[in-house]
């Protein structure tokens, strides 16, 4: 692990190389969640309800693709790009931590609780920039996911909300999909129970009514996306006055889902005093611009893994005009143990997933047609082992984190580079090794 030193700088976050960026394209589903509010404590909640989702035009172009004649991005990638038969094994250097959690100023109660979770020394992440948030200052943090991000922000949060008398400190956290923020709302839960704090989740998909109800109390957190916190900010549901802190978790994949103008409109209406926290994983001309617009002299702190296409072992599979009877060859090979296969349409894969457990292959299936409840027991058979195969579209490469996935299988290709690198990243992760493969059309040069 790579760590860079912390920079303060005058308002203009410091260059970093580039990523492609995916066009923005379509994304709509319908969900319904169940949430019982706990007795006490710490308390939130999410109501079931089935809305359909926001939906979302074409960007512009990349040089990874190309347009065809239904006006349907295609890819246009050198099959080169996927073969990488010798992945560097790389050694992740040891972090000294500077601080412990007793050290940094935290109230025993919540000290004792990161304790009970299994948490004892910071990650380099959260070393560095709880310090910079318990100080009120504005921060970019350049870190993936599995570096400890969420409870970075999270406890050095809990703890300036706790410092106020009256509790009024109002957080706002924006993440781009809805098992982002309900992922954040958990962790946020363990850490803070016990603490009297409340949260709400403001997402889509789900019925707007016990959301609008739920933020008519004294809430201290709200978490949400973009395009449902804007809904209710026009309701006059969230008093935008009162947020004094703005967190933009994963703020690149909200500009690749089209998020931008949903994003100006909340954060112009938030007072200028605030405090914002901005979070991506990689640093592109537009989020490096984006940041610059909402930071005011942020502390940069970056933390990145060495680069996954270096380290997990990468080859093609080529196809002739029988692409399914290969791929059941292929996983009918006994060292593909936990493998998740990315397919380019929502329908796709669940057709897939249908006909591999026809043929044996015991499959679960994730995309946007499919409720939170029933995304979320997908992901639990694949985890626990029902099922060994899970078949995904790009709203799971960088969204799911499941331990020992053996191989990767990107049944149609990815749109862009950079969602191949996410793709890929679900395997070989820590010190694990992966392997990836790509399918490609026998005749394709």
């Amino acid at each position: 692990m790579n760590i860079h030193t912390r920079s303060r700088t005058s308002g203009r976050v410091p260059n970093t190389p580039s990523s492609r960026r995916s066009p923005r394209g379509s994304y709509k589903g319908r969900i319904s969640n169940s949430r019982p509010q706990s007795r006490g404590g710490f308390r939130g909640g999410l109501r079931r309800g089935n809305v359909s989702g926001r939906s979302y035009g074409a960007g512009r172009n990349n040089n990874f693709s190309r347009r065809g004649g239904s006006g349907k991005k295609m890819p246009t990638f050198d099959p080169s790009q996927f073969i990488n038969k010798n992945p560097v094994n790389v050694k992740s250097e040891v972090y000294k931590a500077k601080n412990t959690f007793d050290t940094f100023g935290i109230r025993e109660h919540l000290s004792n609780t990161i304790q009970k979770m299994g948490l004892t020394t910071p990650t380099p992440i959260q070393d560095q920039i709880i310090p910079e948030i318990l100080a009120g200052n504005d921060v970019m943090g350049l870190a993936e996911t599995g570096t400890g991000k969420t409870a970075a922000f999270l406890i050095p949060l809990i703890e300036n909300t706790l410092n106020e008398k009256k509790r009024q400190k109002q957080t706002l956290i924006l993440a781009p999909t809805r098992e982002l923020a309900l992922q954040i709302e958990g962790e946020l839960r363990n850490l803070a129970r016990g603490l009297g704090l409340n949260s709400v989740v403001c997402v889509g998909g789900v019925n707007i009514r016990p959301q609008v109800k739920i933020l008519r109390r004294n809430n201290q957190f709200i978490i949400g996306t973009p395009g449902r916190v804007t809904d209710l900010i026009k309701k006059n549901c969230i008093n935008t006055n009162a947020i004094t802190t703005v967190v933009l978790d994963e703020a690149d994949r909200m500009l690749d889902m089209g998020f931008i103008n949903d994003m100006r409109k909340i954060i112009s209406q938030i007072p200028k005093s605030r405090e914002t926290l901005f979070f991506c994983a990689t640093m592109a001309r537009n989020t490096n611009a984006l940041a610059a617009e909402f930071l005011k002299n942020p502390v940069t702190v970056s933390v990145k893994k060495s680069d996954v296409t270096n380290a997990i072992e990468q080859d093609v599979i080529k196809y002739g005009n029988e692409k399914f009877a290969t791929l059941v060859t292929l996983l009918n090979n006994d060292e593909f143990k936990k493998v998740v296969i990315f397919c380019g349409m929502k329908h796709s894969v669940k057709k897939l997933a249908q006909e591999l457990t026809a043929n044996n292959i015991k499959a679960e299936s994730i995309h946007g047609n499919k409720n939170h409840s029933q995304r979320q027991l997908a992901l639990a058979k694949f985890k626990k082992g029902y099922a060994r195969i899970l078949v995904a579209t790009d709203v799971a490469a960088r969204g799911i984190h499941v331990d020992d996935v053996t191989h990767v299988i990107n049944y149609d290709l990815p749109n862009t580079f950079d969602d191949y690198v996410h793709r890929i990243g679900r395997t070989g992760r820590g010190t694990k090794r992966g392997r990836a493969f790509t399918f490609v059309a026998s005749g394709r040069k």
